[in-house]
């Protein structure tokens, strides 16, 4: 069981970081969509959860909106999942990550849980960390020093550690994330699962492309994988490796071969590694059919 002595409904950011701040040796938890609540109750396995303190930041407008500011995304950290889906916005400049939310839990847990959650949860199955790689996402903190709001950025491959482990510092609140638009990019979103819903991810994978068309060749690929290792990863190699190529069925297969040794799971290695290879090809052709690229053609050369 989860249980705490007090439920904080701060108004402001100033006041929750105050809040968290002063907190200063107690046991506190912020909570925006509140969808992990029950694996933190699971957490005292042998016993009850107890948290001095619960502050919830989901109505705060600092870490709502979303705008679009010279080709960059500018995103709350309270944006709810569903938004992925159902703003227009965001559909058209990440689509990837529309893609993503269609396989995230369902209906209700994704109008709940948050973008900025799914972050600092940190969870190495986080579905939403390889789409926002491909985005180049950076997450902005914040925090108070003299009742000044002071803010700093970094790469999301900065901000995930490991395993529930952030950068973020005690003191700190996720407000945002600011990533590339991909606008007019063919993208693909893979995850192991037999249903679209409520499945823990044991592979997942994230691709988007973009064709020149006066050469017909590749003129920007994205790849990054998730669940096969402590922390998501963009796998460049394969990046670079595509870049600049016509697009057949020999240069997928080459190049998905390329990615068996990024598992780094400790268990179900062999798994893992048969899986991601199949997503790689299969999300590369289905990136590049949304793209314009014939999938028939490039389909049946690797059949």
């Amino acid at each position: 069981m989860l249980t705490y002595n007090s439920y904080l409904t701060p108004r402001s950011l100033p006041e929750a970081l105050n809040v968290l701040i002063s907190a200063k040796g107690s046991v506190v938890r912020l909570i925006a969509g509140g969808t992990d609540i029950l694996p933190w109750a699971r957490q005292g396995r042998a016993g009850d959860v107890h948290l001095d303190t619960l502050i919830d930041i989901s109505s705060l407008s600092e870490l709502r909106g979303v705008t679009l500011r010279d080709g960059t995304l500018h995103v709350g950290a309270a944006t709810p999942i569903a938004d992925f889906i159902r703003n227009p916005l965001l559909r058209e400049h990440a689509p990837v990550l529309s893609r993503c939310a269609v396989w995230f839990a369902d209906d209700q847990i994704r109008a709940q849980a948050t973008v900025g959650g799914n972050l600092v949860n940190a969870s190495p199955a986080g579905d939403s960390q390889p789409a926002l790689l491909l985005h180049d996402c950076r997450a902005t903190l914040s925090t108070l020093q003299n009742q000044k709001l002071v803010e700093r950025q970094m790469p999301l491959s900065e901000f995930i550690l490991g395993p529930s482990k952030t950068a973020c510092q005690p003191n700190e609140v996720l407000v945002k994330i600011e990533m590339d638009s991909l606008k007019g990019y063919g993208c693909a979103f893979e995850k192991v699962g037999h249903r679209r819903s409520l499945v823990i991810s044991t592979v997942c994978l994230a691709v988007a492309v973009k064709i020149n068309w006066s050469s017909k060749k590749i003129e920007d690929f994205r790849l990054a994988i998730g669940a096969v290792g402590p922390v998501p990863t963009r796998i460049t190699e394969i990046e670079k490796f595509l870049v600049g190529k016509v697009p057949d069925g020999k240069l997928l297969r080459d190049a998905a071969q390329m990615v068996a040794d990024y598992v780094r799971s400790r268990s179900r290695q062999e798994y893992r590694r048969e899986v991601l290879v199949n997503f790689v090809e299969r999300g590369a052709v289905e990136a590049l059919s949304r793209a314009g690229i014939s999938i028939e053609r490039v389909a049946k050369e690797l059949s």
